[in-house]
């Protein structure tokens, strides 16, 4: 039947329009900024650097090994390592970031820095509200904008926060234990037998 397709449609428009009075969930119009719609927890818009403690330059985790860098589809990121070495989660002397740079402008949010980074230091943020008075220079984030507190991590995204939390927490253990027993399990050197100097005696048959 001619039409059909035509009134299907608009049966369903019908329905929706009359469900969003009815339907709680079908109400989506919100008064932004006042009112905000919570953001899942799997939403990412743009990367950020994670620091342990209240230095974010002594508590970064990330240390240069620049597999983001060159993982990253778009090339956005740019790092240089630094010519001397900190001591990581786990006191291990590592190198750190001297510049980290990401150009926004042409990061599209693949989320890949994070599935490479084998260190938990480069996450997604939630922050879209980018938007500055400056016409220039806005679109690349140094390192000091990049780097947040692992507080903030886990305000944005806590499930996740506490996987990672508990991931470094048992690595840093088993590298203690091993330390330990590596340690206890030094093989004591063994004491030399006496060396006698007396005088020598021989016999003789006749």
């Amino acid at each position: 039947m001619i039409g059909t397709g035509i009134l299907k449609g608009m049966a369903v428009t019908l329905r929706n329009f009359a469900g969003s009075y009815f339907e709680k969930d079908r109400l989506i119009t919100v008064q932004y900024p006042e009112e905000r719609i919570p953001l899942p927890e799997n939403y990412r818009n743009f990367p950020f650097l994670i620091y342990d403690g209240d230095d974010p330059q002594a508590g970064l985790r990330c240390v240069a090994c620049k597999i983001c860098e060159k993982e990253c589809p778009p090339q956005c990121i740019y790092i240089v390592k630094s010519d001397d070495k900190k001591p990581d989660y786990m006191g291990k002397p590592q190198f750190y970031p001297k510049v980290f740079d990401i150009d926004i402008s042409v990061c599209m949010s693949c989320q890949i820095c994070v599935e490479v980074c084998p260190f938990e230091a480069i996450k997604m943020d939630k922050e879209f509200e980018l938007s500055k008075r400056e016409r220039f220079n806005h679109l690349l984030l140094r390192q000091e904008e990049l780097s947040k507190p692992n507080e903030y991590y886990h305000k944005i995204c806590p499930t996740d926060a506490a996987e990672v939390d508990a991931k470094l927490t048992a690595t840093s253990e088993a590298a203690a234990k091993k330390k330990a027993a590596t340690a206890s399990a030094k093989p004591v050197a063994l004491a030399a037998p006496p060396v006698s100097t007396g005088p020598a005696t021989s016999t003789r048959s006749s």
